[in-house]
C-alpha cells in the first residue's frame, strides 16, 4: 500500500484529505514571537483578526528536518512507499529539507510541485488516485513529474494590505493600488510567482473579467477537474464564480476548497483563485 502525504500547503478539504487518506505535514506560522502549526491549532480566520484587527505580523516558515524525518517514520515502515508533495521549492525550503530527511529511508519519495495552494493540490490528488489503482511508486513519480508542468495556478487579490505587511509590495505600491481600486492577479509561471493582468474596479467585476481571461476561447485547458480556492469570500461570490465558469468550460469536476494559512498569511482575506491542468 502506498501512502501519499503532502505539506499542509496544497490547500484541500478535510473531505478530500479523508477520502483519498492523504496525510498533511503543517507548516510553521508565526505570529509575533509565538509558533503555531498551519490547520492545527491555527485558522485562516484568526489570523485574519490577529493581522487584521490587532494589527500582529504574520509569516510563514517551513517544516525542518527533523519533522519531516519524524513524520516518515510514523508512516514509512508500515506502508511499501510514502510519496510526499512538496510545496514548490522556489516558495520554501521544505522540498530541500523533506529531501534531505528523505535519505534515511528506502522508501520515501520526494516531489516538488513547483507550485502552492491547490496548484499543489492537483499534484497531491493525482498521485492519490494512482495509489489507490495501485500503480508502482516509480511510476505514480514519473507521471507526477509530467502533470507537474501542466498545471494552472492563479489568484485575484482583493487588497495587497498582507503583501505589503508581508514585504512582498511596499507601502507605495499597496496604497496605489488602493487609490486605483486595483486588484492584482498572482500568477505561478515555471514555479515562480509573478503578478499578472491588474484589474480595476470592484472585487465582482474584477472576478469576472479573470474568469473570462483565464477560460474564454481556451483550448488548451483539460477539462478533468477546476478547482475554486478562496480565503473567506462571500459564498455569493463563489457562487457567482462558479456561474462564470460554467459560461466557458464544462469541467467535470469543480471543487470549492478554502485557502489555508499560507495563503491567507500572504494574500489576505478576500483572495480567489480558479486552478486547473493544462492539456500540453
Amino acid at each position: 500500500m502506498i501512502k501519499i502525504t503532502a505539506d499542509s500547503t496544497c490547500d484541500l478539504s478535510p473531505n478530500l484529505l479523508e477520502e483519498l487518506d492523504i496525510t498533511l505535514m503543517p507548516l510553521h506560522v508565526l505570529i509575533d514571537e509565538d509558533d503555531y502549526r498551519d490547520g492545527v491549532n491555527i485558522s485562516p480566520k484568526e489570523i485574519f483578526e490577529f493581522v487584521g484587527e490587532q494589527g500582529k505580523t504574520c509569516t510563514t516558515a517551513a517544516v525542518n528536518t527533523f519533522e519531516y524525518e519524524t513524520f516518515f517514520a510514523q508512516h514509512a515502515p508500515s506502508h511499501e512507499a510514502v510519496i510526499h508533495i512538496c510545496l514548490g521549492s522556489d516558495f520554501s525550503s521544505c522540498y530541500q529539507n523533506a529531501k534531505t530527511a528523505a535519505l534515511n529511508f528506502d522508501n520515501v519519495f520526494v516531489i516538488d510541485s513547483s507550485n502552492l495552494s491547490t496548484g499543489s493540490g492537483h499534484v497531491v490528488y493525482e498521485a492519490a488516485l494512482m495509489a489507490k489503482d495501485n500503480v508502482k511508486p516509480e511510476e505514480i513519480c514519473q507521471r507526477l513529474e509530467a502533470i507537474i508542468p501542466k498545471v494552472d495556478a492563479s489568484f485575484v487579490i482583493d487588497k495587497m494590505d498582507y503583501l505589503r505587511k508581508g514585504g512582498r509590495c511596499s507601502g507605495i505600491e499597496a496604497f496605489g493600488a488602493t487609490l486605483l481600486k486595483i486588484k492584482p492577479s498572482i500568477e505561478v509561471v515555471d514555479g515562480k510567482m509573478k503578478v499578472g493582468k491588474k484589474y480595476r474596479g470592484n472585487f465582482h467585476r474584477c472576478l469576472e473579467n479573470y474568469v473570462k481571461d483565464r477560460l474564454e476561447n481556451n483550448e488548451n485547458i483539460d477539462k478533468s477537474r477546476i478547482f475554486i480556492t478562496h480565503s473567506h469570500c462571500s459564498p455569493d461570490t463563489v457562487e457567482n464564480v462558479k456561474e462564470l465558469i460554467r459560461q466557458f468550460a464544462d469541467f467535470e469536476e469543480m471543487i470549492e476548497t478554502t485557502a489555508g494559512c499560507t495563503v491567507s498569511t500572504h494574500c489576505g482575506p478576500n483572495t480567489l483563485g480558479i486552478l486547473y491542468k493544462r492539456i500540453k
